[in-house]
């Protein structure tokens, strides 16, 4: 069975890129049914990515798929073998980093990490499958072992992964439950600089919705206080390196617009286009999931986070207009991203690159065959690699 092209649905101007199911899928699906818990399966992806390095012939994206992301305030520039990122969340233990090129990664964003260590939220299940849509909710509550731990493993893969063309960032967030302003932002720049020492680039967590704490991208003075402190730090960091700023999708209008002004006040070098979306929100996404079936993760009632192919249909139209609002800024695109047609879209409208995850537990072999279907997609319209390709006006 084909896993080619096999529809286009279209919604409000975006392309829905579909695909065949082909026998690795009811593979992993039987694989599914054996494991039954998702966290358990999350767990697993490390290995996954270990052995898949250590079984020949070692599987690289094509060479016409390498793209360098040079960045306005000139950071040190990215050279990933492929544009496709796993996302912070896929390995918040840094476990078997290089291994993640045999799987078809171009970089990896670790984490979140916070200052110490966490167990993340107490209560079980923390993870739902949400199969109608492709889609999955999770709460996992920053469960990490700390930077220090984190930085450590980063720091001691990246020489391997560099000859990869494997990219190695760190996400970082803030520690749930510290009250007090200033101690919070104090915190945050302790795990913001021992991630700067070890990473290629650093993503600021500002907007996880599932740890019980306000986000703190809905709060629009601490936020100014905190990136402004975050970017006076980095004046003092050497060499340059990129920091990109993690922000919700259920941002309305207006808080959008507020924090773009902010982030553009800051100076940062870019954004990371989105976090999951709250699933006391779902109602929004107008999903194919009964709200009444996407099941509270908390004691309180809330939902935690909604990630998957739902989501992309916010993705590309954001990406359009920061990018209009913000010519400059770096953009790692990130919600839906489950075909390599969409990773193109994505990079025609003006993100630089994207990043996944949930489509690793709907698709077998999934960014492997994403590159496959991206060159395909370059092929087709003549270009012959990204690097020289320009986005589409």
């Amino acid at each position: 069975m084909s896993d080619t092209l096999k529809i286009e649905q279209r919604s409000q101007g975006v392309i829905h890129h579909d695909y065949h199911r082909g026998l690795g899928d009811l593979l992993l699906e039987a694989g599914k049914a054996m494991i039954p818990n998702p966290e358990t399966r999350h767990r697993l992806l490390s290995t996954l990515a270990a052995v898949s390095d250590a079984i020949p012939p070692r599987s690289r994206p094509n060479s016409d798929l390498e793209k360098t992301i040079r960045f306005h305030d000139r950071s040190v520039p990215l050279t990933l073998g492929s544009p496709i990122m796993l996302a912070a969340g896929g390995n918040k233990f840094a476990e078997h980093l290089a291994g993640f090129s045999a799987l078809g990664f171009g970089a990896v964003s670790v984490g979140s990490a916070t200052s110490g260590p966490r167990e993340g939220n107490p209560f079980r299940p923390r993870m739902h499958m949400l199969p109608l849509d492709r889609s999955m909710s999770n709460s996992m509550g920053l469960n990490n072992p700390g930077i220090e731990v984190i930085a450590t493993e980063v720091d001691k893969a990246l020489g391997a992964c560099h000859r990869r063309k494997l990219a190695l960032g760190i996400s970082v967030a803030d520690t749930p439950g510290i009250e007090d302003a200033d101690k919070k932002i104090a915190d945050v720049l302790a795990t913001f600089r021992r991630a700067y020492r070890a990473a290629d680039y650093i993503e600021l967590n500002v907007s996880c919705p599932n740890t019980g704490d306000n986000r703190l991208d809905a709060q629009e003075a601490f936020l100014a206080d905190l990136l402004r402190e975050i970017m006076e730090a980095r004046k003092t960091l050497a060499p340059k390196k990129a920091v990109l700023v993690k922000i919700s999708p259920d941002l309305s209008a207006r808080a959008l617009d507020g924090n773009l002004q902010i982030i553009a006040d800051a100076g940062v070098t870019g954004l990371v286009l989105f976090n999951t979306f709250p699933g006391d929100k779902a109602r929004y996404l107008k999903m194919n999931t009964a709200e009444a079936h996407i099941p509270p993760v908390s004691a309180s009632g809330a939902k935690g986070g909604i990630s998957g192919r739902i989501l992309y249909k916010n993705t590309l139209p954001a990406v359009q207009y920061i990018r209009r609002q913000l010519p400059k800024l770096a953009i790692f695109a990130c919600g839906g991203v489950d075909h390599g047609s969409k990773v193109l879209d994505l990079l025609d409208a003006g993100a630089d690159a994207v990043q996944c995850y949930t489509v690793l537990a709907y698709r077998w072999n999934a960014v492997r065959k994403m590159n496959r279907e991206l060159l395909d997609a370059m092929r087709s319209r003549g270009i012959q690699s990204l690097d020289s390709h320009a986005p589409a006006a």
